[in-house]
C-alpha cells in the first residue's frame, strides 16, 4: 500500500473531525519533537506502550515518519481523555482489553507488557479482515450494544466484534491523527498557510499535484 497516496486522497470521512477548542488544544500540544517516552493520561502505561506499537503497525516509517514519530499515540490518548464521553471511554477500554487478551492467548504469554509487534500484528490483521457485508452486520451489533448501554441496559458484545470495533476505530483515529499532525499537514498534504484565490472547479492534479488539502 502506498501510504503517501492514501493520505493524500483521504477526505473528511472520519466522524471525529470537529474543530472544537479542546480538539485544537490537543493538536497544538502534540507539535513538539517526538517523545522518547511518555506517560499516558487515559490509558495505563502498558496500554500506552501497546498503543504506540499498534499505530506504528498501521502507519510504519517509510518515506514519511512512523505514526509515533509525529505523536499519534499521544494524540489518541489525549483525545480519549479530554474529548470522549464516558461511554466511549469505557467502550475503548473494554474493546482494547479484548484485543490484548486475544494476543496473549495466541502467543501463550501471560503479561501484556511482553507483547511485541510480531505478537500484535496478526491480531490486528485478522480483526480487520472482514467483507463489507460482515462489517455491516458487526456495525449493527455494535450500534445495538452502545444504544443498550446508553439506556442503562445490561448488554454484552462478542469478543470477535469487540476486537473488530477496537481495530477499526484505532485505524481511523491513527490516520486522522497522522493527517492532523504538523509534519504531515505541511510536508505531505497540500499546505497553504495564507489562503489565496478560491477556485471551485479547478483540477486537483494541476492545483495541488493530486494532494488533499492540509486540515
Amino acid at each position: 500500500m502506498n501510504r503517501r497516496r492514501v493520505l493524500k486522497n483521504m477526505g473528511l470521512s472520519l466522524g471525529y473531525m470537529v474543530a472544537t477548542p479542546t480538539l485544537l488544544s490537543i493538536v497544538q500540544s502534540c507539535k513538539s519533537e517526538p517523545a522518547i517516552s511518555w506517560t499516558p493520561e487515559f490509558l495505563t502505561q502498558t496500554e500506552g506502550n501497546i498503543l504506540t506499537t499498534l499505530v506504528d503497525i498501521i502507519l510504519p516509517k517509510t518515506d514519511t515518519p512512523a505514526a509515533s514519530e509525529v505523536q499519534v499515540d499521544i494524540f489518541i490518548d489525549k483525545f480519549a481523555q479530554d474529548v470522549m464521553e464516558k461511554e466511549q471511554q469505557e467502550f475503548l477500554k473494554m474493546s482494547m482489553k479484548k484485543f490484548i487478551d486475544k494476543a496473549l492467548v495466541d502467543t501463550g504469554k501471560e503479561k501484556a507488557e511482553d507483547l511485541t509487534t510480531e505478537d500484535l500484528e496478526p491480531v490486528l490483521a485478522k480483526s480487520l479482515k472482514y467483507t463489507k457485508d460482515q462489517q455491516a452486520e458487526m456495525f449493527e451489533t455494535i450500534n445495538s450494544y452502545t444504544k443498550a448501554i446508553s439506556e442503562g441496559t445490561t448488554a454484552e458484545l462478542e469478543d470477535e466484534i469487540s476486537r473488530f470495533a477496537f481495530s477499526n476505530n484505532l485505524r481511523g483515529m491513527t490516520i486522522w491523527g497522522y493527517k492532523a499532525s504538523e509534519y504531515v499537514g505541511e510536508k505531505v498534504l497540500a499546505y497553504l498557510p495564507v489562503p489565496g484565490e478560491y477556485i471551485p472547479c479547478g483540477d486537483l492534479q494541476e492545483l495541488t499535484e493530486g494532494k488533499a488539502w492540509s486540515l
